[in-house]
């Protein structure tokens, strides 16, 4: 079986990027499933229920998130009612949300979505390590094809984590830097790795923020109000291939398209 795994879709230019190439992209590709992050979907921080609508009619089947889940208090009239999105498991419990789905697929083979955020350089949730295993043994319970959103910002954690898990899930696919990494590879016993699949938006950016706006904040250090920016779209993205029985990666391969 074959899943779509979409990088970080950056506010409404990332949002147009998905429209317009996805249809083409499932011509091309066939996948069984569409994941994507989308923590920055609504103008570049959080999600909203409107945005997250609009992914959906795109063609997106499930999102993932990350640290900036929360940024739009719009999201929680949804976060607990909508069965498609999935915030980090290792927030504390009672939290609201799920860390996790299973998700079924046209091909009959149901698929297993984590979201587990790093703690090196952001904040100290539950270790993402423990609280994998616990929902990895929880999901293989229903199907050995397991994805898993490793949202961090180190690259260190990501790796490590990759190599601790590997052999108990289809993939782990880093999210966060927007910064799409070259050491994609199928780790000795069969789980696909990829560091950070990239982000969809604007590359005439600052990890898809106006250019400027980033530069003043480096230079004078002061709070600045970052916007997502609007030129020389583009989508970032990884395709894996996967045995439905086993559950074991057979390839994962980077995409990148640009909007012409």
């Amino acid at each position: 079986m074959r899943i779509l795994f979409i990088g970080d879709i950056i506010g409404k230019p990332g949002r147009a990027v998905v429209s317009q190439l996805l249809p083409s992209l499932k011509k091309e590709f066939n996948p069984d499933i569409v994941l994507a992050n989308g923590e920055n979907l609504a103008g570049g921080f959080g999600l909203t229920p409107e945005v997250v609508a609009e992914t959906y009619e795109a063609g997106v089947n499930v999102l993932t998130t990350g640290n900036h889940v929360w940024d739009k208090k719009e999201v929680m009239k949804i976060i607990d009612s909508e069965p498609r999105l999935v915030r980090p498991a290792n927030y504390p419990p009672g939290v609201p949300g799920r860390g996790s789905v299973v998700v079924d697929t046209a091909s009959g083979t149901k698929v297993g979505i984590i979201n587990l955020n790093g703690r090196v350089f952001l904040p100290p949730l539950d270790c993402p390590f423990r609280r994998g295993d616990e929902e990895i043994k929880s999901i293989r319970q229903q199907t050995q094809v397991i994805i898993v959103d490793f949202h961090a910002e180190a690259t260190s954690e990501k790796v490590a984590f990759g190599w601790y898990i590997d052999g108990l899930v289809t993939a782990v696919i880093g999210t966060h830097t927007h910064v799409q990494t070259a050491d994609e590879r199928i780790l000795p016993n069969g789980t696909a790795y990829i560091t950070d699949a990239g982000m969809t938006g604007s590359f005439d950016s600052v990890i898809g923020m106006v250019k400027d706006t980033a530069l003043n904040r480096f230079f004078l250090m002061m709070p600045m109000q970052f916007k997502p920016a609007t030129g020389s779209l583009a989508l970032n993205a990884v395709i894996v291939d996967a045995d439905p029985v086993t559950g074991h990666a057979q390839n994962i391969q980077r995409i990148v398209r640009c909007v012409c």
